[in-house]
């Protein structure tokens, strides 16, 4: 297994615990947070990018393949949908991909591919990444843009399919 923490920073030499901020994790615990590589497509973007993103799961049916993913492109199992307005700040960022070892990391949480650590994690090699829409077709994902998320959102959340909303305090209201 390969895990990975992505970023717009291209000089993270150590990741020390953080506490979490999420009301539904115990916050008194710091976690190095790392994601598999099942669902980095979900994080090829800038940071602050909203997105709403959806993959393949053991339980999505037929009817949801034929809805949500793509006709014209067969091996597509994996979907990256931003605003339109962000298209050209994801053509011009670069990220860097931090792998770790996953030595130390438990799953939290499967549909969204999330791992963590209690201790702190060095990275054992760090990958540029400078041309996103081609990452994601490397990695089977397609890349769409529609003027607003918040409907898709909605109907996605409705699949079989693994799904995550990404930064949607920064999308554009309906």
């Amino acid at each position: 297994m390969r895990l990975f923490h992505v970023s717009e920073e291209l000089d993270i030499a150590v990741f020390e615990p953080r506490k979490p901020t999420r009301n539904d994790l115990n916050q008194s615990k710091g976690l190095v947070w790392a994601l598999c590589e099942r669902t980095l497509p979900n994080f090829l973007t800038p940071r602050n990018c909203p997105r709403v993103c959806w993959h393949v799961s053991p339980r999505t049916t037929k009817e949801d393949k034929a809805r949500f993913l793509p006709k014209d492109k067969p091996g597509v199992s994996h979907v990256v949908v931003i605003e339109e307005g962000w298209l050209e700040t994801l053509k011009q960022t670069t990220l860097y991909l931090y792998e770790f070892s996953p030595e130390h990391f438990s799953l939290q949480d499967e549909s969204a591919g999330y791992y963590v650590s209690e201790r702190t994690e060095v990275p054992v090699t760090k990958y540029v990444v400078t041309d996103l829409v081609s990452e994601l077709e490397k990695r089977n994902a397609q890349l769409l843009t529609i003027p607003n998320l918040w409907e898709l959102a909605g109907q996605v959340q409705q699949t079989s399919f693994y799904w995550s909303l990404c930064r949607m305090a920064y999308a554009k209201k309906p």
